[in-house]
């Protein structure tokens, strides 16, 4: 974890960009030695983002299989994906 004072995003903002871009991680800003920001290079907090979101869609559709919801065979999963992955080759051609 990267802390830096508030200033230094004024400074030094092609360094701070470029350790939010090498280290992959946020930096977080402090004013008054109070955390008041954090900094993160765009490609991490997209990666972030959609990590979130998967997790989020994991956690519903296993809140939904505890409550009885209908699950899927190993072969109907497998049929869905041959269907997804020609669907996605077909787009291709």
């Amino acid at each position: 974890m990267t802390i830096r004072p508030s200033a230094s995003i004024r400074q030094n903002y092609n360094e701070i960009s470029e350790l939010c871009k090498k280290s992959g991680e946020p930096v977080y800003l402090t004013k008054n030695g109070e955390g008041d920001l954090v900094v993160m290079d765009l490609e991490a907090f997209i990666r972030r983002e959609k990590m979130l979101k998967l997790r989020e869609e994991l956690l519903a559709v296993e809140e939904e299989r505890l409550h009885g919801a209908a699950g899927y065979s190993i072969d109907q999963v497998a049929t869905m994906l041959e269907q997804s992955i020609s669907a996605v080759a077909g787009e291709e051609a």
